[in-house]
């Protein structure tokens, strides 16, 4: 890893803030987007980027802040990769947060999570804070080959179980679900099982497949090489070099999908979810003159 002076912390409107803390990642997804060549990426991948200056850049900006909103991070590098033990930037970040009163949507594959998890609760009892976990495979073999440095599935299933027995809300990604190699209904139907029986919000799906870009292409061809011998040749042939690549399967994967979300009370679509993740609690309402006491 290396280390950086940054000039900012905060993107977005002051409706929707994000972070990010890092930039790469070691978990080594063979799907991963952020590999893209369009982020623009002038060192290795795995060579975390950590912008030690981070807790003061967020604390000068919430200072400034006049209206409370959600903050998220997670959606481009994941803030409990490994470094996160030694530099503990994250947790510096969480405090910073909950000092100001602002929530939090937080997005992860890792249970390193649970460190913060006094943090993360007092952020819900403050204001609000959504954990989102990304899940894409039962199978726990299958699951060291997608995503080898990072706790698999069914820990990510424990996690969330802890966060609701702590009254913080969750969200689950079910995403990407990779044509011919994890697009089963076995394997979704499993997870969205689980998803429901530990209590999760909802669940955000942008359809069965994936996407890839230049450089994320790559580092996925050359997994499916190893791991999957003759399977790019199917993919290249099917998809050539398209953006998306649906499943075949999509239609009865998403009938099962809408199916057990509906059955138990989930939300499903991502705007529905995207607009919870997203509301602020507004708790400083002025009590009318009839609920005076």
């Amino acid at each position: 890893m290396h280390f950086v002076d940054a000039k900012g912390i905060l993107s977005g409107s002051d409706g929707r803030l994000g972070m990010n803390i890092y930039r790469g990642c070691t978990h080594g997804c063979v799907y991963c987007d952020s590999r893209s060549r369009c982020y623009r990426f002038t060192h290795p991948f795995e060579d975390i980027e950590v912008k030690r200056n981070a807790p003061e850049l967020l604390e000068k900006a919430l200072k400034t802040k006049r209206k409370k909103c959600m903050i998220g991070t997670g959606a481009m590098s994941d803030p409990y990769m490994h470094c996160e033990e030694e530099l503990g930037l994250t947790r510096r970040c969480l405090e910073i947060i909950l000092q100001h009163e602002f929530g939090l949507a937080i997005q992860t594959k890792s249970d390193r999570i649970l460190r913060d998890i006094d943090l993360l609760d007092a952020i819900n009892r403050g204001s609000k804070c959504v954990v989102q976990m990304t899940l894409t495979t039962w199978d726990d073999e299958l699951c060291a080959i997608l995503e080898p440095n990072v706790c698999n599935t069914k820990r990510r299933i424990e996690v969330l179980a802890e966060m609701k027995e702590r009254g913080i809300p969750t969200m689950v990604w079910l995403s990407p679900i990779l044509p011919f190699i994890n697009d089963t209904e076995e394997n979704v139907g499993a997870i969205l099982k689980e998803c429901a029986r530990v209590g999760v919000k909802g669940i955000i799906n942008f359809g069965m497949g994936l996407t890839l870009r230049e450089g994320d292409r790559e580092y996925y061809y050359a997994a499916l090489d190893k791991h999957f011998p003759g399977l790019k040749q199917k993919y290249t042939e099917l998809y050539g070099n398209a953006y998306e690549l649906p499943s075949p399967k999509t239609k009865q994967l998403m009938a099962l999908f809408r199916r057990i979300c509906r059955e138990n009370g989930l939300l499903y679509t991502p705007d529905a979810c995207f607009a919870y993740m997203n509301e602020y609690p507004e708790k400083n309402v002025q009590l009318s003159l009839f609920e005076l006491p």
